[in-house]
Formats: structure tokens, C-alpha cells, sequence
């Protein structure tokens, strides 16, 4: 199994203040105009194939991911960095998860299962619907190429950032790939106090 890296676009600091006046630079960074994605919708394969939409419940956050689950590296390192941030939360249960398959054809039986292994609510996203999936990835930015090979191999590139949505369906940040668990923790604090 063989994992390429598709292109994450600009990566830019943003300041802003937290609590106390001191201000603190969000590993993440903003996209301007922030992208609104709250009318796209995927089946929720963790929760019997229901329309889910791209928003976070009130005061809340939705991290949302897109990879599959053959993936040997980012994938699951990116999940795990996200699952420990949230441990590192006051309130963990206002951070939820989703991630969205790229690879449909070999992921959508066992994704929920998969996520599952991650996160007891999280949300496993998925459809074999290729014009429905380019939808939804397109307005996030995300890249993905499912490509068989001459020797039986399945390439499957992919964009590995993470990104963070608020209860408007706002693209509020989004982080490269490699951001840690530390930071993802102090980013959710940041973004959750703006709520």
C-alpha cells in the first residue's frame, strides 16, 4: 500500500487573543472568505447511513477528516493526535468527529468500525457517489486520486489537513498535517471560547 501526499495549499499563522488579553498564535490557520459548507450532506455510516450535515451542534466544533482506512500513516496518526487533544479537553464531548472516506469502493463496509476504533461517537462518512464526494471535498479543498496500479496495488493520494467547522457550517480552521496533540487541544479551548 503505497500513500501520497496531495497539496495543502498555504499555511498561514493567524494571531488572535485568548483569555486574559495574552495573545496566542492558532497552529491552524484561517481561510478568508471562510468557506460555509453547512447545506452539503453525506450518509453517516455509524449512525444506520442518516443525512449528516457539515455542522457542529450548537457552541460546539466538528473536526472533519478526509483519508480512507488503508492508509499506513497519515490517517490513522492524524486520529490518534485528534483522539488524545480531546482527552486533553475540559469538555471532550464538545469536539465531534468526522471522517469522510475517500476510498468508498474498499472503505464504506468497514468504515464505522473503523472510526469506531477511534471514537465512540464519531461519525463515519462515506458514498460511492464519485459527483456527490468531489461536492463535498471541493469547498474544504481537499484533493484525493484513487488510482489502481500495474501490479495490483492501489495508490490513493490524498490532502491531509484536518479542519475545523462551528455551528454555522464555517470552515473556522484548518490544520496541517503533523500539528500536535497539544496544539490541536489549545486550538479546540481557542476556538470553542469564541463560540
Amino acid at each position: 500500500m503505497r500513500c501520497r501526499v496531495g497539496a495543502l495549499g498555504l499555511v498561514a499563522a493567524v494571531l488572535v487573543a485568548a483569555c486574559g488579553g495574552e495573545p496566542r498564535e492558532l497552529a491552524g490557520y484561517r481561510r478568508e472568505p471562510a468557506p460555509v459548507v453547512a447545506d452539503l450532506t453525506l450518509p453517516d455510516l455509524s449512525n444506520n447511513e442518516a443525512s449528516f450535515a457539515f455542522r457542529a451542534d450548537p457552541g460546539q466544533l466538528l473536526v472533519v477528516y478526509f483519508g480512507y482506512t488503508n492508509c499506513p500513516d497519515f490517517c490513522p496518526t492524524t486520529l490518534s493526535d485528534v483522539r488524545l487533544a480531546k482527552q486533553l479537553l475540559d469538555n471532550p464531548g464538545s469536539v465531534d468527529v468526522a471522517m469522510v472516506t475517500v476510498d468508498p469502493d474498499r472503505d464504506l463496509p468497514i468504515l464505522a468500525d473503523y472510526v469506531g476504533g477511534f471514537f465512540d461517537d464519531g461519525h463515519a462518512l462515506g458514498t460511492d457517489d464519485e459527483p456527490t464526494l468531489a461536492q463535498v471535498a471541493a469547498p474544504f479543498g481537499v484533493q484525493y486520486l484513487v488510482d489502481p496500479t500495474d501490479d495490483g496495488e492501489i495508490d490513493v493520494a490524498h490532502t491531509t489537513a484536518l479542519y475545523a467547522l462551528d455551528d454555522t457550517g464555517t470552515l473556522v480552521l484548518t490544520w496541517p498535517f503533523g500539528t500536535t496533540k497539544d496544539d490541536l487541544a489549545a486550538d479546540f479551548e481557542q476556538l470553542l471560547a469564541e463560540r
